[in-house]
C-alpha cells in the first residue's frame, strides 16, 4: 500500500475558496505594487519587529506603567531574540517546503518538530498534539488559561506580508496558524485583527481606518473587540494614555495578566496617542506593561508596513542593526539578517500571488492603489462562518480530498455510554472516486456503528457525511489514541485522534 498519510498536504480546496472570497469582493480589480516599495515595506516590517521586540523584552511580564524612551538594554547591532519573529520564520519554511499550502494540520507537524519550548500556550498545544489532538483541539483542549493569551497575534505579520493586499486571506490563514494553540478562543480573534490590519496596511495608510476595518473583520461580541473598542473610545473622550491605559485594564480586569484583549488594546493606545511618531509610538505601548515585548514588536511592524524605511529613525534602526536572534526555534538553519528575511518572504509572497492568480500586482511600475477601499469590504457571511468554526472539527486537505472529523465536543469518553462522532469525505479529484473508512487501534469489546461495511462512492466535487457511534463497554486506560483511516485503492490517509476516559 502506498501510503500518503506523510505525503505532503495541499490546501487546494481551502485556498480555492479563498480566491473565489477574495475575487467575489474586489471584483477582479487590480492592485499593482512597485517591487522596490514593497520589498522595503517588508523589510521595515521586520526591522520595526526587531526594534520593538528589543525595546519591550527587559519589561516582558511587569504589569506596571513604565516610564522608557529608548533603549534600556541593548548591546550595538545585538537585538533582542524573540519567539514572535521566530514562528513566523518558521511558517515561512513551511510554506516553502509545501509549495505555498499549510493548513493548521500543518503548521501543527511544524510545532513539533522545530520548536523546543514549552511556554504556556505553546506548552499546551504540543502536549495535546504529542496526545494525538490534532488543531484545532490542540488549541482548545485543557487550555483555558492560555488559550486567550498572545501567542498567535504576535506572530501575524508573516500572512499579512504573503497576502499584502488580500486581507480575507490573510485572516484565513491566521486562523489557520492561531488554532494550532489557541483553538477559536480570543488569542486566535486576536491575530485575525492583527493580520486583517497589516494586510490592508499594504494599501491603505490611514490609522483610524485600519483600526475600524480590523475591528469590523472579528466577532463585535468578542473581548478583543471590546477591549480595542474601549481604547478608541477613552482616545475620543478625550482622555490621556495613561486614562485610557487604565479604562482598558477595568474592561480586561477579569480576564488577568498576559492576555491577549489586553495586550491588543495596549498596541493600540500606542498607536493612537503616538501622533504617528515611530518611536513615541512604540514607547507608549511598552509603558502600558503587561506582554511588552509583544506590544512594541507588534506596532513597530505596522509602522513598517505602512511607511516603509522612512517611517523608522535612524536613532532607532542602528542600535539594532541587521542581525536576527532567535530563541524558540531549532532544527533548521534560520536567516541570520532581515535583509535574508526580507529577500525570501518576497519570493514566496511572488509565489502566492501567482499561484493564487490573486488580483495584486508587485512588479517595476509605480504602485497603482485605486480601489482600496473596495477591497477592504469582505463578505461578511464568510467572515461569520470564520468566527463560527468548531473547536473541536479537525480538517485534514490532501491534493485529492478534504477528510473532517469532528469530536462534536471535548475529546472525553464513559464506558457504557454511546460516543457519537461526525466525519465527512470531501471528493476534490476530476473523477468519482471509491473510499473505504475505517478506524484503527480500538480496544477489545468497543463496538463502533455508522462506519460503512463496504466502500461508498463520492462524486467529483461531492461530499459524504458518516455519524458515527462509539460504544465503549470497557475502558482499561485513561488515554486511547486511535485513527480514522482513509483508503482509496493503493492510496491511504489518516487523521489520528484521541479520547479521554471521563473521570465521574
Amino acid at each position: 500500500m502506498r501510503n500518503l498519510s506523510s505525503r505532503k498536504p495541499g490546501c487546494f480546496l481551502l485556498a480555492f475558496s479563498l480566491v473565489f472570497i477574495w475575487h467575489s469582493c474586489i471584483k477582479d480589480q487590480k492592485i499593482y505594487i512597485n517591487e522596490n516599495d514593497f520589498y522595503d515595506k517588508v523589510y521595515a516590517c521586520w526591522l520595526g519587529k526587531n526594534i520593538g521586540g528589543t525595546l519591550g523584552m527587559p519589561f516582558e511580564g511587569d504589569t506596571n506603567i513604565h516610564d522608557i524612551n529608548f533603549y534600556t538594554k541593548l548591546k550595538e547591532g545585538e537585538p533582542a531574540a524573540n519567539d514572535d519573529l521566530d514562528l513566523q520564520i518558521l511558517w515561512l519554511k513551511a510554506m516553502q517546503e509545501n509549495d505555498a499550502h499549510v493548513d493548521a494540520f500543518t503548521l501543527g507537524e511544524y510545532w513539533l518538530k522545530y520548536v523546543p519550548v514549552n511556554w504556556n500556550e505553546y506548552g499546551v498545544g504540543k502536549a495535546n498534539m504529542r496526545a494525538g489532538l490534532k488543531p484545532p483541539v490542540s488549541g482548545e483542549f485543557n487550555n483555558d488559561r492560555w488559550k486567550h493569551s498572545n501567542g498567535a497575534w504576535i506572530r501575524s505579520e508573516i500572512w499579512a506580508c504573503l497576502f499584502p493586499g488580500n486581507p480575507m486571506m490573510a485572516v484565513e490563514m491566521a486562523r489557520e496558524d492561531a488554532c494550532v494553540d489557541h483553538g477559536m478562543a480570543e488569542g486566535t480573534y486576536a491575530e485575525i485583527f492583527t493580520a486583517s490590519i497589516e494586510s490592508a496596511a499594504f494599501i491603505e495608510s490611514d490609522r483610524d481606518s485600519l483600526i475600524s476595518f480590523g475591528m469590523s473583520m472579528i466577532p463585535p461580541d468578542c473581548r478583543v473587540a471590546k477591549a480595542v473598542g474601549t481604547a478608541v473610545q477613552a482616545k475620543k473622550e478625550g482622555k490621556d494614555w495613561k486614562e485610557a491605559r487604565m479604562a482598558v485594564i477595568k474592561n480586561t480586569k477579569n480576564m488577568g495578566w498576559f492576555q491577549a484583549p489586553r495586550n491588543v488594546a495596549f498596541t493600540m493606545i500606542g498607536w493612537l496617542y503616538g501622533e504617528g511618531d515611530f518611536g513615541k509610538s512604540i514607547c507608549i505601548a511598552v509603558n502600558c506593561g503587561d506582554d511588552t515585548d509583544c506590544t512594541g514588536a507588534t506596532l513597530g511592524s505596522i509602522f513598517g508596513i505602512i511607511g516603509g524605511t522612512k517611517a523608522i529613525p535612524e536613532k532607532w534602526r542602528k542600535p539594532v542593526g541587521n542581525k536576527i536572534s532567535t530563541v524558540a526555534i531549532t532544527g533548521f538553519k534560520a536567516p541570520a539578517t532581515l535583509d535574508v528575511l526580507t529577500d525570501s518572504t518576497v519570493k514566496m509572497t511572488k509565489k502566492v500571488l501567482s499561484k493564487y492568480n490573486l488580483p495584486v500586482m508587485i512588479g517595476p511600475d509605480k504602485s497603482n492603489l485605486p480601489y482600496q477601499k473596495q477591497s477592504m469590504k469582505p463578505d461578511k457571511n464568510e467572515l461569520e462562518k470564520l468566527w463560527n468554526l468548531s473547536p473541536w472539527r479537525v480538517v485534514r486537505h490532501n491534493t485529492d480530498w478534504v477528510i473532517i472529523f469532528d469530536y462534536l465536543q471535548e475529546p472525553f469518553i464513559q464506558e457504557d455510554m454511546v460516543r457519537k462522532l461526525a466525519v465527512s469525505v470531501s471528493n476534490v479529484a476530476g473523477n468519482k472516486e471509491l473510499y473505504k473508512l475505517s478506524i484503527t487501534g480500538l480496544p477489545e469489546k468497543w463496538e463502533v456503528s455508522g462506519l460503512p461495511a463496504d466502500t461508498f462512492g463520492v462524486e467529483k466535487g461531492g461530499k459524504k457525511t458518516l455519524d458515527i457511534s462509539i460504544l465503549a463497554n470497557s475502558i482499561s486506560s485513561d488515554t486511547i489514541q486511535l485513527s480514522l483511516l482513509l483508503t482509496r485503492g493503493a492510496d491511504s490517509d489518516a487523521i489520528p485522534f484521541t479520547l479521554f476516559r471521563k473521570k465521574i
